[in-house]
């Protein structure tokens, strides 16, 4: 046939995160023993008691049409949640229940944008955002965060970065694929610059209960009412609850915006998945015991793939405050050769661990760090060990 596809679905990247997860499962299906350091997946079951929620929800026939933006059971318990937690007063009215973090996030840039409107991302990002911009309409617009300043936005480089066609920022704390979260203090520079130019900030909170040490987790639209009316929260249940194929991400914004994004999505998808609607309600008011012992689990994963990377020739990292990852520096590896041959970038390093190594990790091009490697470590004790092993054996034949 002639006629020509979508141009801008012909210009979305691939995820780099899916791919290498698939090539690392098809290897393993093959009999391969592969370590894979990819996906951002908890190696957890769901808590059972959430499970025996789903599994009443379809014996009492809740596997129906539900409101557009979520039962009113799960907002007001979302409601709650943003309260105690977050320090936000999102009633229920403001809380749209989307079909996971990924679709609330498409709800909020297909809300706010024009065509030609620029969002502020700031690099280090997760991948996926620069694609749901310009899926949008919006226009990604990179502003590069070293590690000199722990891979965050400053709000010198915010207030740098803003033209009069600007509409949002995303901040995502604490932070794929860097583990880092943003500081009270650093939260309210960033709000004052945010308020001053009459931007939006859309706050991706998605890892907010994985915090370690000492480090505060803040919600940035809870430190005034000026920053509040421009923010827009989102968070989901995939990574704290170990639910990510149930699919339930929410956010709360203003009625306007909630308002809006109730009607794109009664459009698109109709509603969230009614029984992942009703095991979420039991996630947020049940017991919080399981995710709090994944979350020291992933503490103690977190310490000792730390402690052994520091130890490693030519790579360095950040000690991780959030999340689940480890984000490496391997750019001193570069130029260094093996069998032979010179590395010259971070694939060819991904590339040798997967087929020499039987290990996969995730090369950070697409998440804008062309020089990193991102590890996750929720995955068993055992095969991180045995990645790391295999890593570090992969470092000590470089010439």
């Amino acid at each position: 046939m002639s006629l020509e596809l979508s141009k801008k679905a012909k210009e979305v990247k691939p995820s780099s995160t899916l791919a290498i997860t698939a090539k690392a499962k098809k290897m393993k299906a093959e009999g391969k023993d592969v370590v894979g350091f990819g996906a951002g997946e908890p190696d957890f079951a769901t808590p059972e008691n959430i499970c025996l929620a789903a599994k009443r929800a379809i014996d009492n026939g809740c596997t129906k049409y539900t409101p557009a933006a979520g039962t009113m059971e799960l907002r007001e318990a979302i409601s709650k949640k943003f309260k105690q937690f977050n320090k936000l007063n999102y009633e229920a009215d403001q809380i749209v229940v989307s079909n996971g973090g990924k679709h609330s996030l498409t709800n909020i840039f297909e809300a706010l944008l024009n065509p030609g409107d620029e969002v502020i991302i700031p690099a280090p990002f997760w991948l996926s955002y620069p694609e749901m911009v310009k899926l949008c309409g919006g226009i990604p617009v990179f502003v590069d965060c070293p590690s000199s300043q722990d891979y965050k936005i400053t709000a010198e480089q915010l207030n740098a970065a803003i033209t009069d066609k600007t509409k949002a920022l995303v901040l995502n704390s604490p932070n794929n694929p860097t583990g880092m979260i943003y500081t009270r203090s650093e939260l309210e520079a960033i709000a004052k610059v945010a308020v001053e130019k009459d931007i939006y900030v859309i706050a991706d909170e998605m890892y907010e209960y994985l915090v370690y040490d000492d480090h505060e987790f803040v919600s940035i639209a809870s430190l005034n009412d000026e920053i509040y009316k421009r923010t827009i929260t989102c968070s989901g249940l995939s990574k704290s609850y170990s639910m990510t194929g149930w699919r339930i991400g929410y956010a709360g914004a203003s009625k306007e915006i909630a308002k809006l994004m109730s009607s794109i999505q009664s459009h698109q998808a109709s509603n969230p998945n009614s029984i992942a609607q009703a095991a979420a309600v039991e996630a947020l008011n049940g017991p919080q015991d399981a995710p709090e012992a994944m979350r020291k689990e992933f503490d103690l994963r977190r310490k000792y793939m730390y402690d052994r990377i520091s130890k490693m020739p030519y790579i360095k990292a950040l000690k991780p405050q959030g999340a689940f990852y480890v984000f490496i520096d391997f750019s001193a590896a570069f130029d260094k050769e093996y069998k032979g041959q010179k590395i010259t970038c971070i694939s060819d390093i991904a590339r040798i661990l997967i087929d020499d190594y039987l290990t996969a990790v995730i090369p950070c091009s697409d998440f804008g760090a062309s020089g990193n490697i991102r590890l996750s470590y929720a995955i068993s004790m055992e095969d991180i060990k045995k990645g790391l092993d295999r890593i570090e054996d992969f470092l000590k034949v470089l010439k």
